[in-house]
């Protein structure tokens, strides 16, 4: 027999499912530590959560969960359509604008850094931590250059750690 034939198979990941009522409880929480952000709760597919988050008067996000992992996100301007025409979250189309289109991509990097799969609820916790920076979206000029639009855009990049604004361009 070869070496490899030898090997025991890799064990899968496995990926950890808490009841829905855990799942609410913990979102509930996150929803009463940040009042100027409000969280929607729906369950369209049974299991899944997707929540609609808004932010002050700034912008919308849709966040696709499984469990207490956050698959996906979508993030819209305040004043955007969220929902199919059939009424349910729009989780497919993106922005019709460039900022929240940024936000978006910044958005899907936060997820990838916020990564502990033995402790989802503080993944989504930080995340939605990190998401709440985005409330001086307008307001906040850039750490770096000090200034409040470069190439037609705000900062639209927060640090991970400090929050700070940031254009593209200049976090580098």
């Amino acid at each position: 027999m070869g070496v490899s034939a030898k090997r025991r198979p890799k064990a899968q990941p496995t990926t950890l499912v808490l009841p829905p009522q855990y799942v609410d409880d913990v979102i509930s929480r996150i929803d009463r530590m940040f009042p100027e952000m409000s969280i929607q709760l729906s369950r369209p597919n049974g299991t899944s959560a997707m929540l609609l988050v808004t932010l002050g008067k700034v912008l919308k996000v849709i966040v696709v969960m499984r469990s207490l992992f956050i698959d996906r996100t979508i993030v819209k301007g305040y004043n955007e359509n969220v929902y199919t025409e059939d009424g349910k979250l729009d989780i497919w189309s993106k922005s019709n604008y460039q900022v929240f289109q940024k936000v978006t991509d910044h958005a899907t990097t936060a997820l990838l850094h916020y990564q502990l799969p033995q402790m989802p609820d503080v993944v989504v916790r930080s995340f939605m931590t990190w998401l709440r920076s985005y409330i001086k979206l307008f307001q906040a000029p850039c750490q770096r250059c000090g200034k409040f639009l470069r190439d037609g855009l705000p900062p639209t990049w927060r640090d991970f750690r400090t929050l700070e604004a940031f254009h593209d361009t200049c976090r580098q």
